[in-house]
């Protein structure tokens, strides 16, 4: 044979992956192919393959009678959307997809190369682990990705797709990396698994009760998008790159859009229940603004008292961060602070402006919130607002109460600009809840005391359930009608586009972890 036919086998077989039995089986669990998810997700024809006759160099345990070019892991670079993008799809079909030495040499090689050319990375997941024939070698090959994802942390934006198993030390990768997407029924994380879990603590759980996409988008907070397959998958990673810059130094992607820049939406004016206690979806609020209703919510399932993601004004990129009074009343917890902090921290990174739509009565109260440590998680977001340096608007569309109005993005933690509905109400407490301490001696002697409660609310309500007093002392910038809040909004991100602002020299701060 020539060395042009012997090229073209070695290619062949490499695209072959583990054969067409375990390509059919991949296909009956639901699952596309490596190969078939790069190809959907890259722009066409874009896509250029790096090391793609690789093989492994083990020769234990009967390894050296399989040497199968690629060694489980397809990796290369292409475009989304016309932008470059590095990725690596683990081979499912190869020794399942598990890391050996050569097979974490070429993940580290496109990890290297992003951050060289300043793109992002993306890795789809599925794999069976470390490759145990290999022993320590495969070990050192998943603590060399880790140094990767870490020093690109912040740099270039890094998304993981788990779309199969992903077990034991191999989700520390997915963890360090921005934004987590499972596919539901086809794929699951977990340290340790339903029979380690049996043997240790004596619990019996399935791997989709203990891992599941669902298990993770709800409970634990570990993923940030939960997707019906593969193809919804890579769809969502392309949409959500959309919102990104390729990097820490650029910024993000503007879009033409056809929605008016002044768009007047009275249905805002309407959105404010007429009870102070009466919730109300802030969803609706953040549809109403943005540019063609369209918004990309992260965390949609889990901490559903605050709401985070991506959206665009006048066609520029926006992080939104935004109390739900439609559950546990917006109040912050300890999984809504730091949700908020860690979407925060990402929209800062890459110079993503930040928009907050505040109506929060306070902190969550109770001993279960002061046990698992409210105040040091809630110092989170606190910590992450104030440490970013982005352009910050506020809009405070009803209560903005004690402690919680400081940490949502108040003008006190370098907040550009702030605005007000005329419904906003800040001040220490409820009225409800002022009048009882302010007026507790009077109360408890008097003839009548409900008359007279209801008095002081009153009086309270009136001298702080309106924002004037904020505003007299330039806490907020300017009350708005709530149909505005679009075309204010727009004109205040223009303004703030050319924001030059920094935080004192210094290594790094002291999140409080």
């Amino acid at each position: 044979m020539s060395q042009q036919e012997i090229l073209a086998a070695l290619e062949r077989r490499a695209e072959e992956g583990g054969g067409e039995e375990r390509r059919r089986r991949q296909h009956a669990a639901g699952k596309l192919t490596a190969r078939e998810r790069m190809e959907l997700f890259f722009d066409a024809g874009t896509f250029e393959e790096t090391d793609k006759l690789v093989t492994h160099r083990c020769r234990d345990f009967g390894m050296d009678e399989q040497l199968i070019p690629g060694d489980g892991v397809v990796c290369g670079h292409g475009q989304v959307d016309g932008r470059p993008v590095y990725a690596f799809a683990q081979d499912f079909t190869v020794f399942g997809g598990s890391l050996s030495e050569t097979n974490a040499a070429k993940i580290v090689k496109i990890m290297d190369l992003a951050m060289k050319m300043g793109a992002p990375v993306v890795g789809l997941n599925d794999s069976g682990g470390a490759r145990i024939q290999e022993g320590v070698v495969s070990l050192g090959g998943y603590a060399d990705i880790f140094l990767r994802n870490v020093l690109s942390s912040g740099v270039i934006p890094q998304i993981s797709a788990i779309m199969g198993p992903c077990a034991g030390g191999a989700v520390y990768s997915p963890a360090i990396t921005d934004f987590i997407i499972m596919v539901q029924k086809t794929s699951y994380m977990f340290v340790t698994g339903p029979d380690v879990v049996k043997t240790v603590t004596h619990e019996q759980v399935t791997m989709e009760e203990l891992g599941g996409a669902m298990t993770h988008n709800v409970k634990s907070g570990v993923a940030h998008f939960a997707v019906a397959d593969d193809r919804e998958c890579l769809a969502l990673i392309r949409e959500l790159l959309g919102y990104l810059p390729s990097n820490n130094l650029d910024e993000p992607p503007r879009r033409p859009t056809a929605d008016p820049r002044d768009r007047h939406d009275e249905a805002l004016d309407r959105v404010i229940p007429a009870q102070a206690n009466q919730p109300y979806d802030m969803l609706d609020v953040i549809h109403m603004v943005v540019d063609g209703h369209e918004f990309l919510e992260v965390h949609q399932h889990y901490a559903r008292n605050i709401i985070v993601g991506f959206a665009r004004l006048d066609g520029r990129p926006v992080g939104i961060v935004a109390n739900q009074p439609a559950h546990l009343a917006g109040t912050l917890d300890i999984d809504a602070s730091v949700k908020g902090a860690r979407f925060v921290r990402f929209c800062d990174a890459f110079n993503i402006p930040l928009v907050t739509f505040e109506d929060v009565p306070g902190f969550l109260p109770g001993t279960q919130q002061e046990y698992g440590g409210i105040i040091r998680h809630g110092a989170k977001l606190l910590f992450a607002f104030a440490e970013a340096t982005v352009p910050k608007v506020t809009v405070i569309t009803r209560k903005a109460y004690g402690g919680a109005y400081c940490v949502m993005s108040s003008k006190h933690i370098r907040t550009d600009l702030n605005f007000a509905w005329p419904t906003a109400e800040i001040a220490v407490m409820g009225p409800e809840g002022a009048v009882n301490i302010l007026y507790k001696r009077e109360l408890d002697g008097a003839k009548d005391p409900a008359a007279l409660r209801a008095s002081k609310v009153a009086e309270f309500r009136e001298k702080f359930a309106n924002p004037l007093v904020a505003a007299g002392r330039g806490y907020v910038d300017e009350v708005i009608q709530p149909r505005e809040t679009r075309a204010k909004l727009i004109t205040a991100l223009e303004s703030l586009s050319i924001k030059r602002d920094k935080n004192p020299p210094k290594k790094h701060g002291n999140i409080p972890l």
